[in-house]
């Protein structure tokens, strides 16, 4: 394919997959904020990562993102949830990247305990009250000067403190806490917490 026609087909691309965000943007498990992303897609342009993991696929949008910007980068995206996963894979089949994904519909703690090789990048973004307990695989995943991103660690203000906890939220709340005071405390890691979306913890380990 030569460069005219690909950069139409990147431009294509590039409209599809806003018009799919927009409509993600009111449905019940919308994709991640304009903000959000643009940082996400920063970082993953610094870092120019060979390898992206991803907890959370979702629908597959923010994958989608990752892989457009990162063309030589091949991903491991996670997704508890059957019918999205379904969704996701023929996302990725509609946009050609198919043969740079492994998509896997499971539990993301026994995905991370068989995985072994290095990430440049690593997108959190599922479930909350597990981040915690995914943090030691996590770490051993990233690759030196590799990327931590977890979305959604400050949640409605609840986590910092600047909005009332419902009381039913306490338990996640706790959990959340616990990931940042981690990744905080982690001399190996030089973390930043930032008030982008629903806050955002951005963790870049150490050569």
């Amino acid at each position: 394919m030569n460069e005219y026609l690909r950069s139409l087909l990147h431009l294509r691309q590039s409209e599809r997959l806003a018009a799919l965000r927009e409509g993600a943007k009111e449905g019940r498990d919308p994709c991640a904020p304009d903000d959000t992303l643009q940082l996400l897609l920063a970082c993953a342009r610094m870092r120019a990562p060979d390898r992206i993991l991803e907890i959370g696929t979702g629908e597959g949008l923010t994958s989608l993102a990752l892989l457009c910007e990162c063309p030589q980068a091949r991903l491991v995206t996670v997704e508890a949830d059957e019918a999205r996963y379904r969704t996701a894979w023929a996302y990725f089949e509609e946009f050609c990247v198919a043969d740079r994904v492994r998509a896997v519909c499971g539990d993301a703690k026994d995905v991370l305990e068989a995985l072994e090789e290095p990430f440049g990048l690593i997108f959190l973004d599922g479930p909350k009250a597990q981040y915690a307990a995914y943090f030691p695989d996590l770490k051993r995943l990233l690759a030196p000067r590799g990327v931590l991103f977890a979305d959604d660690v400050l949640l409605y203000g609840w986590v910092d403190g600047r909005e009332e906890m419902p009381p039913k939220r306490r338990s996640i709340v706790r959990k959340i806490r616990e990931y940042l005071e981690l990744v905080c405390a982690d001399p190996d890691l030089v973390t930043s917490v930032l008030d982008v979306g629903e806050g955002v913890a951005l963790s870049v380990r150490r050569e």
